[in-house]
């Protein structure tokens, strides 16, 4: 669905809600009678009067403790800890995410496995307690690294890492098992693993397992990350489902850019008549590489989104396919430097494959029509133009409420950098933005003005040509949208209850249609 398509939809059920309202079988009552003529196109204003005041909340991290985390997720503080989503596994079934992941802090010991449920991707249920614990007796799970969960013949197997760093054991990564006929706890098999091949030359960077079940051959195939001479490359098992049988299929993928010892988080999937391969560089962005069958030969690889969107694994549900990571924090919300932090909220985003086969982010449909309660904006008008020079130029445009959608349209005439801006601390030299800079073709978080740069994606944009947009904010995290060109994941501490500018220098762009909506 395209972006400009959202705005309609949310029309729709905004008529709908006055019409019940006129009836007296509708709850708004804190939308004015008059609302409708508040607006040239006939959509209200509405004013819920739920907002929450920032204003007593002076630091970045008296802010980032006072949000409700929705259709980002965090789990439960923990005392006075708050823990973070680390490493998404995800699998689908009979209309439920079950979403795995490593938990970074609170109860969880090495990054133990745990479980939150959604139906929507708004709302989440998180079990308590870990479905797959780090063994507190030391060994070879002494923690507990990245796998899968596949159904193989009434049964659930979950592949993982067992990682240790005890000096006397020979490998310090296997790949290991557990099983279940649930998808809520699991049993491992403390007698089975896979260790690194020989021809590897290494015993120590061997992990990620996701695994494939192919009823008609009754077998799986599972790839694994791993490092051979330095190089990061990606292998491929194939294990019979007793799991009795295990065959080394050699290297599937090898990094062509040298720049990484690790590809992270490895997975593949078919959309259409192409099968694509995706994987997080360690400690840089998430890619992805095409194929005409699953396990190769792939293209060279591609970006698909910025650094803050990390560890990201496909799940389809039969209709959509999303791509499920997590949002990098930082371990000082105060800090203007970076956003480096391990570990983060949960994040789902919607794959959408182009005609030509590339890849691009967009919004998830259910978390964008959540918004949509239509917010009045500090411009007092859905257009304007902002007309740069060399200086930066800046104009009120919405409020940084703790949870909002805002979207519209742009044209630009220049090559100079445009988007949105967030006051950090009042002065201009601190300022955090989301940038479109259309002469490098990037679309980009930078901090300090401009002068720090925290993430990047690629966009190429021609001048003169309307793009539709969408920024979608929840707390300290945001993604922002171009429509079918490109994605990025940001981080903005100590911006709520503040004013969102836009800006430009050396350009001229219009923004049409602009929208801003809470939940």
């Amino acid at each position: 669905m395209k972006i400009q398509k959202y705005a309609a939809l949310i029309v729709l059920v905004l008529l709908a809600g006055i019409l019940l309202s006129a009836c007296g079988q509708s709850g708004q009552s804190d939308t004015p009678l008059d609302a409708a003529q508040e607006t040239d196109d006939g959509e209200p204003f509405q004013y819920p009067g739920n907002d929450k005041d920032f204003s007593a909340l002076k630091t970045p991290g008296s802010q980032e403790s006072a949000y409700e985390y929705q259709s980002f997720f965090l789990p439960a503080v923990d005392g006075v800890n708050q823990p973070y989503v680390g490493d998404p596994m995800p699998y689908y079934e009979d209309g439920v995410y079950y979403i795995y992941y490593l938990k970074e802090g609170g109860d969880s010991y090495n990054h133990s496995v745990y479980l939150t449920t959604t139906s929507d991707f708004v709302h989440y249920t998180e079990q308590d307690g870990p479905v797959l614990e780090s063994s507190r007796s030391g060994g070879q799970d002494s923690w507990i690294g990245t796998g899968s969960v596949v159904k193989v013949n009434g049964k659930y197997l979950f592949f993982y890492t067992g990682h240790t760093g005890a000096a006397d054991m020979e490998y310090k990564e296997k790949i290991m098992v557990a099983e279940s006929d649930s998808l809520t706890s699991f049993v491992k098999k403390p007698d089975w693993s896979i260790t690194p091949p020989a021809e590897l030359g290494q015993k120590n960077d061997f992990r990620d397992p996701q695994a494939y079940y192919d009823p008609d051959t009754d077998t799986i195939s599972l790839t694994v990350t791993a490092s051979q001479g330095g190089t990061a490359r990606i292998l491929k098992f194939t294990l019979s489902a007793g799991l009795q049988a295990v065959t080394y299929d050699g290297i599937i993928f090898t990094d062509p850019t040298g720049d990484f010892w690790n590809l992270e988080c490895s997975d593949t999937f078919r959309l259409g008549d192409k099968w694509y391969i995706t994987y997080s560089g360690q400690d840089d962005t998430l890619w992805y590489a095409v194929s005409d069958s699953q396990f190769g030969p792939y293209t060279e690889p591609a970006r698909l989104e910025g650094k803050l969107f990390y560890a990201a694994k496909h799940i389809e549900d039969g209709e959509n396919a999303f791509m499920i990571g997590w949002a990098r924090r930082s371990e000082s919300p105060s800090s203007t430097q970076d956003v480096a932090a391990w570990g983060g909220n949960l994040m789902v985003q919607k794959l959408v494959q182009k005609e030509n086969g590339s890849l691009v982010l967009a919004p998830a449909d259910p978390i964008l029509e959540k918004f949509s309660a239509r917010r009045e904006l500090p411009l007092g008008s859905g257009n304007t133009t902002i007309e740069a020079g060399s200086a930066y130029s800046y104009t009120d445009a919405f409020t940084c409420y703790e949870r909002f959608a805002v979207t519209g349209n742009f044209t630009c005439s220049g090559t100079g950098s445009f988007g949105l801006c967030f006051d950090f601390n009042g002065k201009e030299d601190k300022y955090k933005t989301i940038s479109i800079d259309p002469e490098a073709g990037l679309l980009q978080l930078l901090f300090n003005q401009g002068r720090t740069l925290i993430a990047e994606s690629a966009v190429q944009l021609e001048a003169g040509r309307e793009y539709a947009f969408a920024y979608i904010q929840e707390g300290s995290v945001g993604v922002f949208y171009i429509d079918g060109e490109a994605a990025l994941t940001v981080r903005l501490y100590g911006v709520s209850g503040k004013p969102i500018k836009l800006f430009a220098e050396n350009n001229t762009v219009q923004f049409t249609s602009l929208r801003q909506y809470t939940d």
